[in-house]
């Protein structure tokens, strides 16, 4: 009786999703034109920044000069020294998934700002921030990191930076390495002692991943290609799978965690390497369509979830100051260390989202970013 009503709801959710997606799709048939940019006044101070005015590939981003925006009493200004990419920067700039257009605009973004992870230095608050002061060193998460300047808020996604990493690292681990957290500490609740399996074990997230299930004591098994097995033995991994030569879902080990970033694997197929009480974390997907693009494995795995012992758990990972601090933690104590695969500066943001899609990045791309000061 459970298990009806279980499928009657689902249907019924099912059916909701499906007009929405028909909806969505009539409304998301084009793409609008770009619009120029308006023309800076003679004289005016400003600062340059990485922009999109409509959706398409990188060839549409432009670099230009921005005022200087006016603080609220609750803002900080920051100087930004580095920013990093991730797989959320392409989704933003092709408007793909369509679903996000729901909240970024339907043919043209709300905001033209790129990027969201930085690092850099206070260099105004407003009249009411008692968290930050000028001069510290902090990072997080704002929109429009792929800039000399952001705005975030003192109570959002923004912590003092680590101090034992220099601002190229702290910038390259908010997204990925909060993502990898969450998963690991909120999903499957891992514990000493038991076995983790993470699938994507050389990318942003899961290069931190590795780390941070061996911080908690777990044992760790890597499934990474053989050309990144001694990169993820260097970050902590006690063995490593080799996908193109071995198939972990077919051997004998069964895991109490599979973390899984790629969703080259069934659900299936990888329930059946998990232990009857353990714990599938979906947070990804490398087989991308328009519509749903990384989140259909989580939405799989929400579906599928009460049909089986094992806990199928998706992640949409929301970054916050509370996690940012914990992750300098880790950091500071020598137990999280970003690996950055390759370096770019601002004018070649087009270039580093190039290098990202290609979809061997080992570990995270970095923007370093040359700040001139405007006080």
């Amino acid at each position: 009786m459970q298990q009806r009503l279980i499928l009657k709801i689902l249907a019924g959710l099912t059916a909701t999703v499906v007009i929405a997606v028909g909806a969505l799709a009539l409304m998301t048939r084009y793409n609008a034109p770009c619009e120029p940019a308006p023309p800076t006044a003679a004289g005016a101070s400003g600062f340059t920044a990485n922009l999109q005015r409509c959706y398409g590939d990188v060839d549409i981003v432009t670099l230009e000069t921005l005022p200087v925006p006016e603080l609220t009493p609750s803002e900080v200004l920051v100087r930004v020294h580095a920013a990093s990419v991730n797989p959320l920067d392409k989704h933003f700039l092709h408007g793909t998934p369509y679903l996000l257009r729901l909240a970024n605009g339907l043919n043209a973004p709300k905001s033209p700002r790129m990027g969201a992870d930085f690092a850099g230095t206070v260099e105004a608050v407003g009249t009411d921030v008692t968290l930050f002061a000028p001069g510290d060193e902090v990072y997080g998460v704002a929109n429009g990191a792929f800039a000399e300047y952001v705005v975030r808020n003192e109570t959002g996604g923004m912590a003092l930076k680590p101090a034992n990493l220099s601002f190229e690292q702290a910038a390259a681990m908010p997204v990925a390495a909060i993502t990898a957290l969450q998963a690991l500490r909120d999903k499957a609740n891992v514990q000493p002692g038991q076995h983790v399996l993470i699938n994507g074990a050389s990318g942003g997230v899961g290069s931190y991943a590795v780390q941070l299930a061996k911080a908690m004591g777990a044992t760790v098994t890597a499934v990474c290609s053989g050309r990144n097995a001694e990169l993820v033995r260097a970050l902590g991994a006690d063995h490593v799978i080799d996908y193109t030569q071995e198939d972990y879902t077919e051997g004998n080990t069964r895991y109490h965690a599979i973390v899984d970033m790629v969703g080259n694997r069934s659900i299936s197929a990888m329930l059946d390497v998990t232990e009857p009480d353990g714990v599938l974390v979906a947070v990804g997907n490398m087989k991308m369509n328009n519509w749903w693009g990384p989140l259909a494995r989580p939405l799989h795995a929400l579906v599928r979830s009460p049909f089986v012992s094992q806990r199928l758990e998706p992640l949409m990972a929301m970054t916050t100051a509370e996690d940012l601090t914990v992750l300098a933690g880790y950091a500071e104590r020598g137990e999280l260390e970003p690996f950055i695969d390759r370096r770019f500066t601002l004018t070649e943001v087009p270039d580093a989202i190039r290098y990202l899609e290609r979809g061997r990045t080992r570990g995270k791309i970095v923007v370093n970013v040359t700040s001139p000061t405007l006080f």
